[in-house]
């Protein structure tokens, strides 16, 4: 079920991707994200500086003292998850879901945007992907600042390679309260087109990207970074073990099953059993794919899984 379901999503965001503010070419280089201002605003202002020192609602280490939920989107293109308009709103929204989570810990916000998105048509450099502008990345970083939340630029790569994707991300990926998410189910090889098959990782290629982020963490004086990787079926990462723990580096992944509440937890269970150790677990809801199969699960439910997760993610 799962399979068909992703292939709509894709076709979905194929579709509106005219909305989003991406082009598959090279961004041009700017000036550091607190300098850089947004076209969308009709009055623009400096992003506000990050929280100083550390993480947005205090201290510098992720877990176990902070439980994540986060909302995903992409601009102008509401199948794709909440953050797609009215950003204050929403996230004033997602601070309030976020406290039905925090048994005993410190609830913190995420907002995931989809920053690399997959297409299905080739683009003038024939990798199938669009990229997000820094004015919108911008955009995005000044509301999750004004509420204190951490920002995860998301990845689908479609053809091209992860790494320059992500390196690419760089600016923003040294700021404290930026993280990384990365959605194998896109990243497909040099013959194929993204919403036609599932894509592949390995966990030597996550293990590169934790490294290089760990990289960063360590020259810049980082608080922990969170790296969070998207799964909804065994097949889409090979050898996850290979994914080591990196100084710095918070590895999440985010077990992506659709449907009923039954079939969600079979997910659950084949992908978190034999966890590696430097992995966490996190959980997503698909507000729309999952409500079609009964009705969605609620925060004491997710809460009830074992392990527990650690994030939460809405789509």
């Amino acid at each position: 079920m799962a399979g068909p379901v992703r292939k709509v999503c894709g076709a979905l965001a194929v579709a509106m991707l005219g909305l989003a503010a991406c082009s598959d070419e090279p961004a041009p280089a700017g000036p550091p994200p607190a300098a850089v201002r947004s076209s969308a605003s009709p009055s623009p202002s400096p992003t506000p500086p990050p929280a100083p020192g550390g993480l947005p609602r205090g201290g510098r280490v992720i877990f176990p003292k902070h439980q994540l939920v986060g909302y995903v989107g992409l601009p102008g293109s509401p199948a794709l998850g909440p953050l797609d308009k009215d950003l204050d709103a929403k996230a004033a929204k997602l601070d309030k879901l976020s406290r039905a989570y925090a048994a005993g810990r410190t609830p913190l916000p995420v907002m995931e945007l989809i920053a690399v998105v997959a297409k299905g048509s080739r683009g003038k450099d024939g990798l199938y992907r669009g990229r997000m502008d820094d004015a919108k990345i911008e955009e995005y970083l000044t509301v999750a600042r004004k509420h204190k939340m951490l920002l995860l630029l998301d990845i689908q790569p479609g053809r091209a390679k992860i790494l320059p994707e992500v390196k690419r991300l760089e600016r923003w990926l040294k700021e404290p309260d930026v993280g990384l998410a990365f959605d194998p189910e896109w990243a497909v090889g040099p013959a194929q087109v993204p919403g036609r098959v599932f894509g592949h990782t390995t966990g030597a290629e996550l293990d590169s990207i934790a490294a290089y982020l760990s990289g960063l963490v360590q020259s810049n004086g980082l608080p922990e970074k969170v790296f969070v990787f998207h799964q909804l079926s065994t097949r889409i990462v090979s050898d996850e073990k290979a994914l080591k723990p990196h100084p710095g580096v918070v590895t999440i992944k985010s077990v992506d099953g659709i449907g009923a509440r039954s079939d969600k937890l079979k997910t659950w269970a084949k992908l978190t059993t034999g966890l590696p150790p430097a992995v966490h677990a996190g959980f997503k809801l698909f507000y729309t794919e999952d409500a079609r199969h009964g009705p969605l699960m609620t925060p004491a439910q997710v809460m009830a899984l074992k392990p527990r997760p650690e994030l939460v993610i809405y789509e």
